[in-house]
């Protein structure tokens, strides 16, 4: 709650008028008190709302109530704008015939800061051609989550807030100065942020083999799982013990809109479903695949909720499992046929080491190359040409030149000088049907050191 407003009013004193402002007086205003946290606050670890109360003086234009929504109309660019704070209250020294409308002191220190609009729509409304100082007590609830943290965390020290927001899960990874402040940092992003229940931050510490990393609950509930709604489907799962990042529902919408019905869509790495949901709702036949225990449960569970179920077929395979297993068995039906068939391979970390096992994985060579698969490979690049990069990375797992036989497409930066890349090529046929087979190793589980993580530790928030 706003705490009540206390008041006082400066003498008028009018000058010449302004030259960008003819006819409209001009009084001198003095430089306005912003907000500026009391100096007990720095160092702060538990939070303490009262302590960031403090008054500020901000400028007021007296307004007749005849005109005052005109009025405040004509000033949005103008008045004050802050969480709680109304931009209209009452005036006690005048009768129930005017309102003080509030002024954003960053924006308006006399009269000569409204613009020419602004200043002719006051005369054309009878606005007392003054500008009254106004005492205005702030409180925690009308400060930004950037303003409590700037005040509470060692000067010259970055200060974030930024955060991936997940269903009810704000998810933060706070740098090592910031860690002694993480309780208060996660109270005041789930205090400023409406529908945020629960604020996590990623360790350091590695939790099991499919390298999930463990959350640390800032503040609010532990309740992990998340309800989360992306490109109109509805997903659910266990944050903390499975992959997803909703800064790729860009990137899932394209490669979906790439898939047509009848077409059958082999996901390799499908985490809970953000390829594979979708592209069975376009009318696509499904066969979708992940590793981890906990990501084969909630893709289950994503693909009933949203009724996709009876065509999406699911696997708890390592990859190159799937790709010599499920996909070896059912290409050669689906080569002779006319739908398409896509393969994705989103595990940025590790896809382009794992085209290999293409490598010969059918025997009999179709009439003709026209129905060929069509992959769509992720992968980090580091390098000054990520292109090049992914594209000579990619022939040299599948042993055949990709140059001039793919489309490479930017997905997003994931960190300084880190880039993901998705390189989509025609499987070809003399990778496909080759009599050179890739290594076949004891076990056929992903490394546990190459599992794609919660986003690189070095991402920015």
């Amino acid at each position: 709650m706003l705490r009540p407003l206390s008041r006082v009013f400066a003498s008028v004193h009018t000058q010449s008028l302004c030259s960008a402002c003819p006819g409209f007086a001009v009084k001198p205003m003095m430089e306005p008190k912003l907000y500026r946290a009391p100096a007990e606050v720095r160092g702060m670890t538990s939070l303490d709302k009262e302590a960031f109360t403090q008054t500020i003086t901000v400028p007021a234009l007296r307004v007749p109530t005849r005109v005052l929504n005109k009025v405040v109309k004509s000033l949005k660019k103008s008045t004050i704008q802050r969480p709680g704070v109304p931009r209209v209250v009452q005036d006690p020294e005048e009768s129930g015939d005017f309102r003080l409308v509030l002024l954003d002191p960053h924006t308006v220190s006399s009269l000569k800061s409204f613009s020419e609009a602004e200043a002719e729509a006051l005369r054309s409304f009878s606005v007392a051609e003054e500008l009254q100082e106004y005492e205005l007590s702030l409180t925690y609830d009308n400060l930004k989550s950037e303003e409590v943290l700037e005040a509470v965390l060692p000067r010259g020290q970055d200060v974030t807030s930024g955060f991936s927001r997940v269903g009810h899960i704000a998810h933060m990874n706070l740098r090592d100065h910031q860690l002694p402040y993480r309780n208060l940092i996660g109270q005041v992003i789930m205090d400023k942020n409406p529908g945020v229940t629960c604020v996590v931050n990623k360790t350091n510490i590695i939790d099991s083999t499919y390298r999930n990393f463990k959350m640390e609950v800032l503040a609010g509930e532990e309740n992990m799982v998340a309800k989360v709604k992306e490109n109109g489907m509805m997903y659910e799962f266990d944050f903390s013990r499975v992959y997803w990042n909703s800064r790729l529902s860009t990137e899932h919408q394209r490669v979906v809109q790439l898939v047509k019905r009848g077409d059958t869509v082999f996901d390799v790495f499908a985490g809970v479903g953000p390829f594979a949901v979708p592209a069975a709702r376009s009318g696509a036949n499904v066969l979708a695949n992940d590793l981890n225990p906990e990501s084969y449960r909630w893709l289950q569970h994503n693909c009933k909720l949203n009724k996709v179920d009876g065509r999406v077929r699911t696997f708890n395979l390592d990859g190159r499992g799937f790709i010599q297993g499920p996909v070896k068995q059912e290409l050669p039906a689906l080569l002779k046929g006319t739908a398409k068939v896509h393969v994705v391979m989103n595990l940025p970390a590790l896809a382009l080491e794992f085209l290999d096992a293409f490598k010969g994985l059918l025997q009999e060579e179709p009439p003709c190359d026209e129905n060929l698969p069509t992959v769509h490979c992720y992968g980090f690049s580091k390098d000054d040409n990520p292109d090049k990069d992914v594209v000579e990375r990619a022939s040299r797992s599948l042993g055949f030149p990709l140059e001039h036989r793919c489309s490479v497409h930017f997905v997003r930066n994931v960190a300084p000088n880190k880039d993901m890349m998705c390189v989509s090529f025609t499987l070809p046929k003399e990778v496909l049907f080759s009599s050179e087979h890739p290594e076949q190793t004891e076990s056929s589980e992903e490394p546990a050191p190459k599992r794609q993580k919660c986003e690189e530790t070095t991402e920015s928030t």
